[in-house]
């Protein structure tokens, strides 16, 4: 078989940077099997390895040999990163490339079922202005959705039964969250490695803020941010539903047992809830800023309003795609394996048929 030399210089290049890894760095791993300047020339498309190096290299990028010939089939456009300002462009990169290539496997499940890979339309959403705006369009997406006003058990499940793809990616703590767009596509992209339940939820949503909501240009992006943090709060508990479940919390202490109620029933952080209190105007800014101080200054208040209630919540979708495809013959265990990008002794451990 003739293999394309561009291609697999590009797809070298993205596994390279996927791992977060340099030429030099790469050179390294191979232990001088490769000098940095034959790697270069790879990703160059001047020549191919032999297949003694191509494994290597797979081994070493934790991709399957397949992986380096196959042509790119979808483009990522309009994303947006949730990150912390301390996180490197490489970084930036490696959970790009982590996203596109779940994303392509996404696909390609899709298309080998016969499904197709567009998301639920929008409506024709206003433009956003103000923080009113984001509480009527939350209002208005929960009611599309037939949401009303209860809590929502499953928001990953919601998503993706919305046709949007939610990947999750493993990558350091200086990154939440992405979202953009794959052809007609919808994707959001949550951190693997964050264990808070209610943090991944919040998240998800504020993405998906990004996704819907039509901004006024005038809006910077600071701003933007602040408005999707709104949109997350008022999807997870409509403001009204809020302030009906707490009454007036006057100027008294806190009980802190109701916000642990709405924690549970609605999976909103109990320091979410204090920020959106302080927001809707039901607390001072002096009581918020005092709730924070107590948390630093008391390990004990910390435990208790950071308990996680609520149960992890992981995208279930692509993984069940793919074992769908293998029960029903449709592709063979190692097709499974290259697509959960696995080993085939994993699926066959894993795969629980009747």
């Amino acid at each position: 078989m003739a293999y394309n030399h561009e291609i697999f210089g590009q797809r070298l290049k993205s596994a390279r940077e996927m791992r977060g890894l340099s030429m030099a760095d790469l050179s390294q791993e191979l232990e001088g099997l490769v000098t940095r300047q034959a790697i270069c020339k790879y990703e160059a498309g001047k020549m191919l390895p032999d297949s003694t190096v191509l494994i290597r290299l797979a081994r070493i990028l934790d991709v399957k040999t397949d992986y380096f010939f196959r042509p790119f089939s979808i483009a990522l456009s309009g994303i947006e990163f949730r990150k912390k300002s301390t996180m490197s462009v490489k970084s930036g990169k490696s959970v790009q490339q982590m996203v596109l290539d779940n994303v392509e496997r996404y696909f390609e499940i899709e298309e080998i079922c016969g499904l197709p890979h567009n998301s639920t339309p929008l409506q024709d959403n206003p433009v956003i202005r103000t923080k009113e705006d984001v509480i009527a369009l939350a209002a208005s997406i929960r009611k599309e959705w037939g949401l009303g006003n209860d809590g929502i058990t499953d928001v990953i499940t919601l998503l993706e039964n919305k046709g949007i793809k939610v990947v999750e990616v493993e990558c350091d703590d200086n990154f939440d969250g992405l979202s953009g767009k794959a052809g007609d596509c919808f994707v959001i992209v949550l951190n693997k490695t964050q264990l808070h339940p209610e943090r991944k939820r919040f998240t998800a949503l504020h993405e998906l803020g990004h996704l819907f909501m039509r901004f006024d240009p005038a809006i910077s992006d600071k701003e933007k941010e602040s408005l999707c943090h709104l949109f997350a709060s008022e999807f997870l508990i409509p403001q009204s539903s809020f302030k009906d479940i707490l009454g007036d919390l006057g100027k008294g202490n806190l009980n802190l047992f109701s916000f642990a109620d709405i924690q549970r029933a609605y999976g909103i952080s109990i320091d979410a809830q204090i920020r959106k209190a302080r927001d809707a105007g039901m607390i001072s800014e002096s009581r918020y800023k005092s709730y924070f101080i107590r948390k630093r200054q008391s390990q004990k208040f910390q435990a208790f309003v950071d308990r996680v209630l609520t149960e992890d919540e992981v995208p279930q979708r692509f993984k069940t795609l793919v074992y769908d495809a293998y029960a029903k013959n449709i592709i063979s265990v190692s097709k499974a394996a290259s697509l959960l990008n696995t080993s085939v002794e994993e699926v066959l451990s894993t795969a629980v048929f009747v």
